[in-house]
């Protein structure tokens, strides 16, 4: 293998400007890899398929804000197995060009999601929310401008990539804020049943008959085994056809989790395991 083609493998791809909460979940999780910022959630994904990228960390749902919507619908098709989860604790920092005071801050930029989640300490302090396309990006542009009564509302890797000052730390009204990642690559590293706590997800579309989602999953209530996320969404724009993304306890070769599935699988006219890994510790703070 050439250094071009092994530096290649050691980059993980995340949605977002360099400086978003993306990037930092990167660099927290593997700190080994280089982060390789792109627009969608989809380019991201295909530069892992593509081989520009050894893998993706997608975020998927936020512990205040829910389920990141777009991703739900991405990963049925984008071909890539889930490998591992972290759990990053999301911390507001509030930022402006150095120099400028907290008084002097009339108005604060940020994606629409992190500034509900700093809603109490905005309007505590009479700073006037504005709305960005993402977090990162506000506080790139906030340091190309000249604006001196003007903040933005991001982590705390965009301030010191944008030379930011960071005037008040950890501003988020909930301190339990925390989204949750998939780390994403082309070929499946499924866990083993003796590697600990493991985490079994798929994707499932259940038979046009009556009580079919009521009998599929029945069978993890008789077998014992813990469902700790169902979620559903829509097909191709239909009102009839839909789908269901599951997380559950355990592993495939697990006597009980085998028995749920084939009853699963039984009702259901299509199943795919999307991934078997290591459950994160924070799933159980």
């Amino acid at each position: 293998m050439t250094d071009a083609a092994a530096s290649e493998k050691k980059r993980i791809a995340y949605q977002g400007e360099p400086g978003a909460f993306s990037e930092l979940a990167c660099r927290r999780y593997a700190p080994d890899f280089e982060p390789l910022p792109c627009g969608a959630f989809d380019e991201a994904v295909e530069a892992v398929t593509e081989g520009r990228a050894a893998r993706a960390m997608l975020p998927v749902e936020n512990s205040l804000a829910g389920r990141v919507g777009d991703i739900h619908h991405l990963l049925p098709r984008a071909g890539l197995h889930i490998i591992a989860e972290y759990f990053l604790p999301v911390e507001h920092h509030l930022m402006a060009k150095p120099g400028v005071k907290f008084e002097d801050i009339k108005l604060a930029r940020s994606h629409p999601v992190a500034l509900a989640q700093v809603r109490e300490f905005l309007h505590a302090h009479k700073i006037r929310p504005e709305t960005a396309g993402d977090t990162a990006g506000a506080a790139r542009r906030l340091a190309e401008s000249s604006h001196m009564d003007e903040a933005v509302v991001a982590s705390v890797l965009a301030a010191e990539l944008y030379g930011l000052n960071i005037l008040k730390h950890n501003i988020e009204d909930a301190p339990h804020n925390t989204t949750r990642f998939l780390e994403m690559a082309n070929e499946p590293m499924d866990a083993s049943p003796e590697d600990g706590p493991v985490v079994t997800s798929f994707i499932f579309e259940v038979r046009n008959i009556p009580a079919a989602l009521y009998k599929a999953l029945g069978g993890f209530a008789t077998n014992g085994v813990n469902m700790t996320k169902l979620e559903s969404y829509q097909l191709g724009g239909s009102f009839s056809a839909t789908m269901f993304y599951a997380d559950i306890e355990g592993h495939p070769q697990d006597e009980p989790v085998r028995l749920a599935l084939e009853e699963l699988s039984f009702f259901s006219s299509s199943l795919k395991i999307l991934g078997v890994y290591k459950k994160g510790r924070e799933r159980n703070v």
